[in-house]
């Protein structure tokens, strides 16, 4: 048996199974090391022990990276014996090399320590007191066909809901506007595409509560309004339909519901529960009645924000501005944001010397859900970058100190799932449905390759497809499966540069073939890892409970002789009554009078603990070994 298999059935990985092995002295090379059925159930017990009884290890919190340096005052060794474990491990560095978080806890688990992450400041800040929060506004973002009116409808709200007589008009453009309707406020993200919507995403804002998906009366449902869907639905956001153009002769408002159909997106006068709300940006019709929906909908979502925490808010927009430096648009999520406040973003920082609304009227604060100007910071953080205060100018610098070494160390190859890496990604996140972005070289084919793949899903397991086309693998697909988490397959098409380059700083893997069926396998064996695997139990024993004895510390232990095989400690049991089972649970312990043993075989006498008190004189203990089967579609 390989050490890799081996350490799958014990539920641990490759390295920590082989740097047990060393402790027990059982010399491997590789995780591809092969072991014998019996040594391999001898190491199974041993490591099960191990598990069960490894001492209670140091704790040392430490900031990620750590310099060789620092990780060695830390755990109190000399830096050239930090070196040399390195070096054990095939890694060569020098003192002031920073290991990531995997490295540096392999070295201290070396030294019989644990290294627990410190908590970062702004982890702190991020989490909101849920008592102390009260109504916010919505924030809300249009998205469509670029020729379908998006751009139009903003500019309707913008000049009627705003008046002309405030400072600054409606001339500033700041990414962002505030609008007053007679039934509350609402804020509008004005993005210029649903790339850099996801782009924000990507970089882990979630700025938007609402979305509103634009389609023209006369055109309906386009290849991009479906990409837009696609986004939008990526957000988990709800989706308001704004029908456009209604005004026009030849609108069809009719078809355009049928087209959003195919998507899911089913009127509420179909029988659906998408609000669709038919508007024209050229007359203002229906354009009240779109405003009071998205009030609505904030009112169903009970949206809400803290006043008194420290600002935290997400940047929209950055550029240089002559005279006045950087300049940040940024929306704000939680607290009040205030001039003369010390701000974090990215890997910039610096005080507030100036906050300016959208209609570019100088303020002293700006409140949850308000879009704002900022000046002060000393470079240009990116859209969907985090904004926070922070106490002081100290601990400003020592956060981007910090965040600067973590980009130099920043490993991007295993951030996204890959095919390959599916089965990983399975285990640790309960994965149970594989998201993939499809594209292909012409429609018939796309419908050929989707329904060859559908045919693969179950009441276990299922393919999303968060996205499918026709054409090249753009750089809209590639930001899509960041925010996602999806694979990108595509069949006879080429990868824009732009989204290639994208794809691989960020290690997302793009997969394109030439031979279907090599698709259609790759999706399978990535399915099949979405299974639940087959448990075989194997039995191993039997103990006739003779005697029940309740301790004080041990809690409740069977006297047992053992009628059939041999019991094992911390394997699955039976506890059976008048030939039925009472409870499934596990041998917590097992001693031969006094001293604690592995195992006791037949015609032995020993005594049994479980996790369950109501064991009865005459009651069975049955003991199993179980396997894990993998299972095929």
């Amino acid at each position: 048996m390989r050490i890799y298999t081996l350490a799958k059935k014990l539920g641990i990985d490759s390295k920590e199974l082989m740097e047990k092995l060393k402790e027990l002295n059982f010399p491997v090379k590789s995780h591809m090391s092969s072991v014998d059925d019996d040594t391999a159930e001898i190491i199974r017990h041993e490591v099960e022990d191990l598990k069960r009884k490894e001492i209670e290890r140091n704790v040392i919190e430490v900031d990620f990276p750590i310099s060789v340096k620092d990780l060695a005052v830390k755990l109190g060794k000399k830096p050239s014996e930090i070196l040399k474990v390195l070096m054990s491990k095939g890694k060569f560095v020098t003192i002031n090399n920073a290991l990531d978080e995997d490295t540096a806890s392999g070295v201290a688990y070396f030294y019989k320590t644990t290294l627990k992450k410190k908590a970062k400041y702004e982890d702190k800040v991020f989490k909101t007191d849920s008592s102390k929060m009260i109504k916010r506004a919505p924030v809300v973002t249009l998205m469509g066909h670029i020729d379908h009116g998006k751009t139009s409808i903003l500019d309707y709200i913008r000049r009627s809901k705003i008046a002309d007589k405030e400072t600054g008009g409606i001339t500033q453009h700041i990414g962002a506007y505030r609008i007053e309707s007679p039934k509350g406020g609402i804020t509008f993200i004005d993005t210029p595409g649903h790339e850099a919507f996801t782009a924000m995403r990507a970089r882990g804002a979630n700025a938007t509560d609402i979305v509103v998906l634009v389609v023209a009366a006369d055109e309906g449902v386009k290849p991009q309004t479906v990409e837009a869907i696609d986004h939008a639905k990526a957000t988990n956001a709800p989706i308001i339909v704004a029908i456009n153009k209604i005004d026009k002769s030849n609108a069809d408002i009719d078809m355009v519901k049928q087209g959003l159909s195919r998507y899911e997106l089913v009127p509420e006068d179909w029988g659906g529960k998408t609000v669709v709300v038919g508007v024209s940006a050229k007359t203002g019709k229906g354009i009240d009645e779109l405003l009071d929906m998205i009030i609505l909908q904030a009112e169903i979502m009970e949206l809400k924000a803290s006043y008194e925490q420290p600002a935290v808010g997400v940047v929209i927009e950055a550029r240089l501005s002559r005279g006045r430096g950087p300049v940040i648009a940024a929306l704000v999520q939680q607290g009040v944001l205030k001039k003369g406040d010390v701000c974090v973003s990215n890997v910039f920082w610096g005080k507030i010397k100036a906050l300016h609304n959208d209609r570019g009227k100088t303020v002293d604060k700006a409140y949850p859900s308000y879009p704002v100007e900022v000046i002060g910071l000393n470079g240009l953080p990116s859209p969907g970058d985090r904004i926070f205060v922070v106490p002081n100018e100290k601990k400003a610098k020592e956060i981007v100190s910090r965040r600067k070494e973590e980009e130099k160390v920043k490993t991007v190859s295993s951030a996204h799932v890959r095919l390959v890496d599916l089965h990983k990604k399975i285990e640790e996140d309960k994965l149970k449905q594989l998201k993939l972005i499809l594209k292909a070289d012409v429609g018939g084919t796309l419908e050929a390759v989707e329904e060859s793949l559908r045919k693969f899903s179950s009441d276990e397991i299922k393919i999303n497809f968060i996205h499918k086309g026709v054409g090249l693998i753009n750089y809209s697909d590639v930001l899509l499966a960041e925010v996602s988490d999806a694979v990108i397959a595509g069949f006879k098409v080429n990868i824009e540069p732009q989204a290639k380059e994208y794809a691989r700083k960020k290690g997302i893997e793009v997969r394109v073939y030439h031979i279907v069926y090599e698709l259609i396998n790759d999706v399978k064996s990535a399915l099949e890892g979405l299974f639940e695997p087959q448990i075989k139990r194997i039995f191993v024993g039997r103990a006739r409970v003779k005697e029940v004895f309740k301790l004080s510390k041990a809690g409740v232990i069977a006297g047992c002789a053992v009628e059939k095989g041999k019991i094992m400690r911390a394997k699955p049991c039976d506890l059976i009554r008048d030939n039925e089972i009472v409870t499934k649970s596990t041998i917590t312990s097992l001693k031969r009078f006094k001293d604690d043993v592995r195992e006791v075989g037949e015609g032995m006498e020993c005594g049994i603990g479980i996790d369950y008190g109501d064991i009865k004189p005459g009651d069975y203990i049955d003991v199993f070994l179980e396997e894990k089967i993998e299972r095929k579609l």
